[in-house]
């Protein structure tokens, strides 16, 4: 019985150490590239673990509140000095890895002024992935899919910083509301006519 407390006591001696490797690692990522959302392969090359030792670590650092599992496959840092804003985008984008993702529909045309309506705690996404909801710590994501060609979308779009993803053009934004099917009734469309510049 002896020997098992040891073997206990060492055991949780090198998860600690390992655990506060893997945060030190994070921090560093964190600092000099600004990276805190992962997904799992990001971070089984960030940590160089793979398998059921991977698992055992971010299983690790979850319970240590080190990191978050916003979703399926996602993780974000949470003792990052980025988090804000841009984290539930960050996250959307890990969500659909290799699409592209935009900020459209009623989020969009609420940040154009053209519908009063904010949507809260959700965030509206187009993306030419799959679409779905998934609700977070950092708010809900909202995607529609779009089956538009990059080079058609890319040129009404706006790019953004804070991690944040591109904005939908205020008409692209209100092009995307009609090609889903959304309702169309808050749309102020005096507002809708100015030309405005994004600032």
């Amino acid at each position: 019985m002896y020997m098992n407390m040891r073997f206990y006591i060492y055991s949780c001696t090198l998860i600690c150490m390992k655990r506060s490797e893997a945060i030190d690692q994070l921090r560093e990522m964190d600092a000099k590239y600004s990276c805190y959302v992962y997904c799992k392969n990001e971070l089984a090359v960030v940590l160089g673990e793979q398998g059921q030792k991977l698992n055992r670590t971010l299983s690790s650092l979850v319970s240590a509140k080190a990191l978050v599992r916003a979703a399926r496959g996602v993780y974000v840092f949470a003792y990052s000095s980025h988090l804000g804003e841009g984290t539930l985008h960050q996250v959307a984008k890990r969500l659909r890895s290799g699409e592209l993702v935009w900020e459209s529909l009623e989020s969009a045309l609420s940040r154009w002024n053209v519908i009063s309506q904010i949507p809260v705690d959700r965030v509206t996404f187009m993306t030419t992935g799959r679409e779905g909801e998934f609700r977070t710590a950092y708010g809900v994501i909202e995607f529609t899919h779009c089956k538009l060609s990059w080079s058609r979308i890319l040129p009404n779009l706006i790019a953004r910083d804070d991690g944040l993803t591109p904005l939908a053009s205020k008409q692209w934004a209100y092009r995307d509301l009609k090609a889903v099917g959304r309702n169309l009734d808050l749309v102020d469309m005096d507002e809708l006519e100015d030309d405005d510049d994004w600032n």
